[in-house]
């Protein structure tokens, strides 16, 4: 599912990138990784635990933007006899490196994810791990749990294999380069299929009240000593790609609740509130929103590519604040099992190089679909996974909150004292003279205080920067 997407460019002495530096710091986030920490990593790299199961003739391919290269997933789509279409999936086995109780088991439930800044990441695991020996680059020969999953003419999933082994990824392709194949039909087979089956699953979404958030990227770009703002509009093939994931995530539920035990990815309903403060934001950044039209297919008919569109997108992202982490074993299902957003039941087990709890996923997909018990560290681990990964998901959604502050500190520290159109999408039922406006250009969140007998919620009001300095002082605005 979706997180927020920043980035910062400029060169490193650049004074927002220092205030990111000492956001680090404050927020104590450990960069590197102790010497024990280390030698456990030299170890794994050097003696890995390899399946017995070759896998290498499978010509896969791996998407992820161009300078990536922690590469959790790679896939090799076909079509089968008789009809359908066959997804082979290969997901790096970060426990073929990581013994359970190990320092590096023990950092990895200290870290819980990898936390991203706008101007780098701190990784899960080290790098020799994450970007090197199990990361799945092209050429190199790397243990993986090998998804295959099988689908009928319409897209619907008809069986699931899952099992380790042995890959050796082909390519390393990137989004622009996968659009442009596609569109220009000089996409080979496996690759062309992405555009079929992903339309597919998309058809199949809609059909279930399911919604994928293509959450642009915000760039934060530095000229002249000032910092504007642009949005990175997602192409059709991120969402394409994006789908098989979905896919293996639905599947791995399905294999955990047929087996009694495992750790899904749960999310109920929006409260109203929630909705209603994302309709006043709609009303903001002036995206028609009828009162009949449904929130997943207003979602669905905009374009990231419009500015407005991009930001409204952004805030929808406040909708998945609720979701949580449901382990369960001994048979013992729990009542909710399903992720409002996703519609069906869904799990995370795509991404073990940047999140903790995809590791156990896959153990207990490999024990669902063999028919044997999960490995006795996997369930001795399962009862404190959820507060583990509530725990590692707070921090990264602080880094994420403190990090949009600085951002947009940084794009109004030399227009304060100016006036702005807003309007005020929240207002605090106790302090009703505090609140937060959307303002409509630039399209940003802040605070705003001030105003006789209340904040007006839901109206347009015209607003004046009272501060802004990142580092020093949030964007924070009052009545004009």
């Amino acid at each position: 599912m979706p997180r927020r997407h920043l980035r910062v460019t400029g060169a490193a002495e650049a004074p927002l990138r220092g205030v990111l530096r000492e956001l680090r710091t404050k927020l104590e986030v450990a960069e590197g990784f102790s010497g024990d920490v280390l030698a456990d990593a030299e170890r794994a790299v050097a003696a890995p635990r390899l399946p017995a199961y070759d896998a290498t003739d499978i010509p896969l391919f791996t998407i992820d933007p161009p300078t990536s290269v922690d590469l959790d997933q790679a896939m090799h789509l076909s079509r089968r006899d008789g009809g359908g279409f066959r997804v082979r999936y290969a997901i790096a086995d970060v426990a073929a490196y990581v013994t359970p109780g190990g320092p590096l088991d023990a950092e990895a439930h200290r870290r819980v994810t990898t936390l991203y800044f706008p101007d780098e990441k701190v990784p899960l695991h080290p790098t020799a791990l994450s970007e090197g020996a199990a990361s799945l680059l092209p050429g190199q020969d790397c243990p993986a749990v090998l998804w295959t999953i099988d689908l009928d003419a319409y897209g619907g999933a008809v069986s699931t294999d899952v099992r380790r082994a042995l890959v050796r990824s082909r390519a390393k392709l990137d989004y622009d380069g996968v659009q442009q194949a596609i569109d220009g039909g000089t996409a080979e087979e496996a690759l062309a299929l992405l555009g079929d089956i992903g339309r597919l699953r998309e058809r199949l979404e809609a059909e279930r009240g399911g919604i994928s958030l293509n959450v642009p990227e915000q760039e934060i770009l530095e000229r002249n000593g000032a910092y504007e703002l642009a949005f990175r509009a997602p192409l059709p093939a991120d969402g394409w790609n994006a789908q098989i994931s979905l896919l293996t995530g639905m599947a791995a539920a399905e294999l955990m609740i047929g087996s009694g035990a495992g750790i899904l990815r749960t999310l109920p309903t929006a409260p109203d509130g929630a909705v209603g403060r994302l309709r006043r934001t709609a009303k903001a950044l002036k995206v028609d929103w009828p009162h009949h039209v449904p929130y997943a297919e207003l979602v669905r008919s905009l374009d990231p590519r419009l500015p407005h569109h991009a930001a409204f997108l952004q805030e929808c992202t406040t909708l998945l604040r609720g979701a949580g982490y449901m382990a369960f074993s001994g048979g013992h299902v729990p009542e909710l099992t399903a992720h409002a957003a996703v519609a069906t039941p869904y799990a995370h087990c795509t991404a073990p190089l940047r999140r903790l709890v995809d590791r156990y996923a896959s153990e207990l997909c490999l024990a669902a679909s063999a028919g044997d018990e999960p490995p006795q560290w996997v369930l001795a681990a399962l009862p404190e996974l959820p507060k583990e990964m509530e725990e590692g998901t707070r921090r990264g959604n602080t880094v994420e909150r403190e990090c949009v502050d600085l951002v947009e500190a940084a794009l109004l520290k030399d227009r304060v004292g100016e006036i702005f159109d807003a309007v005020v999408v929240d207002v605090r039922e106790r302090e009703p003279e505090v609140g937060t406006v959307q303002l409509t250009d630039p399209a940003i969140v802040a605070r705003i205080k001030g105003g006789t007998g209340g904040l007006p919620l839901g109206e347009r009001l015209r607003v004046r920067l009272t501060q802004a300095d990142p580092g020093t002082a949030k964007a924070q605005f009052a009545p004009a």
